[in-house]
């Protein structure tokens, strides 16, 4: 018998889950090639096909080979092992950009089933996916799951819609889904599957993987189960398998070998010197970012000195603490002792979000968010490529909640264009891939900046061609590009940017404060009977539906100085978010307020109405 030519999938410690027959499969699948080329994957199964072409097969039952092992999709074996994770009544979800997110309890079934839709996005793509087991700064009682695709992006939108399909199916109707989405994204079953997987510390989260695994091994795919990871560190891990190591090392040590080397290499030239300039306290949290910072730190422990707080050995995950609690409520997290301009961030669960903050000599507490970050990168990035003389394209991607003292800044002060999107992380990495130096960064502290392979290749090339301060400040561009996670936003890359430019700047985090005031803004939330009757253009900036919102909210808006409002529809529950800013805090609160009436009088409002007062 002929045998294919097996995809051979980059990374160590590869093991083989697949199951093995006992029939010329190879026979069998060039007949079927024949015989339903545009036809329904269903007709599989029906009774008497297999008799006809003279295989003596059960059924239900679809092999074929893949080259040294057998890609075996026993539909028979996947109906068995799904009804042992058996999915609740009437439990209707859907995916999105976090992916599947809800109480652990009913989750089990969505583990399994994503583990078999993984093997098919990894046979589709001819590549390795990614499973990551966390619900990020959501309560330690949830967990969630999502699907990281071959360069670490998220999942493309077409296959959210299969990953939702196949979450809701009931038991009798898996097959069939399963069927249904090979055949409309021209999977092909002969293709080798290989699956990366990763989890945070939740409780619930180890016995979940499992269940991912069941679904992996059951399909015939094969896997390596990294344990213990950050969400980043699980798309750092897929992007360097899909790129042959030319990314990096696909292992946790791969990872802190890279940025560390690179963190170091740019502090060499810092201006500023001793335990103040060089010390940071860290909230992780009590998530996993304590575990993979603590095993970090000595690699960068001489350009740097942290101090890790909320650990994990005695409070919950994200309870009182974590990047999400400090920027929904102004204030320091639990467990962390601040004296008088201390640099401090907190990360979030899973460690891909990062806010910094300080109490000033008064006793205020300071908020530094993903703007302000966005802006000290930004602002670092453009006097290199200056000091070099290289006009690289260079862009800063916002969403609409970016304050707008920072647009303001970057483009007027910095000189840098600024570009609006959808609210939602794939659609600011999605803009920021259009540029040489894509920077994108949303005001919860997620962000990353992105190098095209062409700049990449013209910062190495001018690293090694020029001389003095010109070929210096081409070889930090050059660090800066490893210092970043490029495949997704990363609480420790960025921590580790941040504290690299202000030790080469010479910033106080007071200082890195004052670039710009923010303007005073206020969001708001409306419930209301169907969050579909509202619909936005213009990066969710300018409301189209119901008739007449759009002009009251612009009629509100001229009564206010240097005031701007949105609404925009919640993606998971029938409320409306209203976001206000203008220039003292008492006329965004009066603004917000306004706005939240005249959503809740002509979009169908439900419940009590808005009322003035924060």
């Amino acid at each position: 018998m002929t045998t294919a030519t097996k995809t051979e999938f980059p990374g160590p410690h590869q093991t083989a889950n697949h199951r093995s027959g006992d029939v010329d499969f190879q026979q069998v699948f060039r007949i079927i090639l024949s015989q339903v080329v545009g036809q329904h994957l269903r007709v599989l199964s029906q009774p008497g096909f297999w008799e006809r072409q003279g295989a003596q097969l059960e059924s239900s039952q679809v092999s074929v080979v893949g080259g040294a092992g057998l890609c075996d999709m026993d539909l028979d074996a996947i109906t068995k092992h799904s009804a042992l994770h058996a999915k609740p009544s009437g439990l209707i979800l859907q995916y999105g950009t976090a992916g599947f997110r809800i109480k652990a309890e009913h989750l089990d079934h969505v583990m399994f089933r994503m583990g078999l839709l993984a093997v098919l996005r990894s046979k589709q793509t001819k590549s390795t996916i990614g499973v990551m087991v966390t619900a990020s700064h959501n309560p330690e009682e949830d967990n969630g799951v999502k699907l990281v695709d071959p360069l670490g992006e998220m999942l493309a939108p077409s296959w959210e819609e299969h990953a939702t399909c196949l979450a809701n199916a009931e038991e009798q109707d898996v097959q069939r889904v399963l069927l249904d989405i090979s055949e409309k994204a021209a999977v092909d079953l002969q293709q080798d599957a290989f699956v990366v997987i990763g989890r945070d510390t939740r409780p619930s989260s180890e016995k979940l993987s499992q269940s991912v695994i069941d679904g992996i091994t059951v399909s015939g795919g094969q896997f390596h189960d990294y344990g213990l990871l950050t969400t980043p560190q699980l798309h750092y891990m897929v992007y360097c398998r899909n790129t042959q190591g030319q990314y990096g090392k696909a292992t946790t040590e791969g990872y802190y070998q890279k940025l560390s080397k690179a963190f170091v290499e740019l502090t060499k030239q810092a201006f500023c010197s001793g335990d103040e300039c060089l010390s940071l306290k860290v909230d992780c949290a009590n998530g996993i970012g304590a575990l993979k910072l603590r095993e970090m730190k000595n690699y960068f422990s001489e350009g740097l000195s942290i101090q890790l707080f909320n650990v994990g050995t005695t409070g919950k995950l994200n309870h009182l603490c974590g990047a999400d609690f400090v920027k929904s409520h102004q204030k320091p997290p639990q467990g962390i002792e601040m004296k008088p301009n201390e640099r401090c961030c907190s990360f979030d669960g899973d460690a891909d979000r990062i806010v910094y903050y300080y109490y000033d000599a008064d006793g205020h507490f300071h908020l530094i968010d993903g703007d302000k970050i966005a802006t000290l990168i930004s602002s670092f990035l453009k006097e290199l490529l200056l000091e070099i003389g290289e006009s690289l394209n260079i862009g800063v991607v916002q969403t609409a909640y970016a304050n707008g003292s920072s647009t303001r800044y970057l483009e007027e002060v910095m000189k840098v264009p600024v570009y609006c999107t959808k609210t939602g992380v794939k659609h600011l990495h999605h803009k920021a891939q259009e540029f040489d130096i894509g920077i994108y960064f949303e005001a919860n502290g997620h962000g990353t900046v992105l190098f095209s392979k062409t700049a990449e290749m013209k910062i190495k090339q001018l690293a090694e061609e020029l001389e003095d301060k010109k070929r210096k400040a081409a070889k930090m561009l050059e660090n800066i590009i490893d210092l970043f996670n490029q495949a997704a936003g990363d609480a420790i890359s960025d921590m580790l940017v941040i504290e690299a430019i202000l030790a080469l700047k010479g910033l106080t985090i007071q200082q890195w404060d004052a670039l710009y005031t923010d303007l005073p803004n206020r969001q708001l939330k409306v419930k209301v009977a169907d969050r579909q009757v509202i619909s936005t253009t213009d990066a969710e900036r300018k409301a189209v539906t119901p008739p007449g919102l759009q002009e009251a909210i612009d009629d509100l808006v001229k009564k206010y100085k240097l005031s701007r409002a949105f609404v925009r529809p919640s993606g998971t529950e029938d409320i409306v978010r209203v976001y206000a800013e203008a220039d003292s805090q008492e006329s965004a609160d009066s603004l917000a307020q306004e706005v939240s009436w005249a959503v809740f009088q002509l979009a169908g409002g439900v419940g009590e109405s808005p009322q003035p007062g924060f």
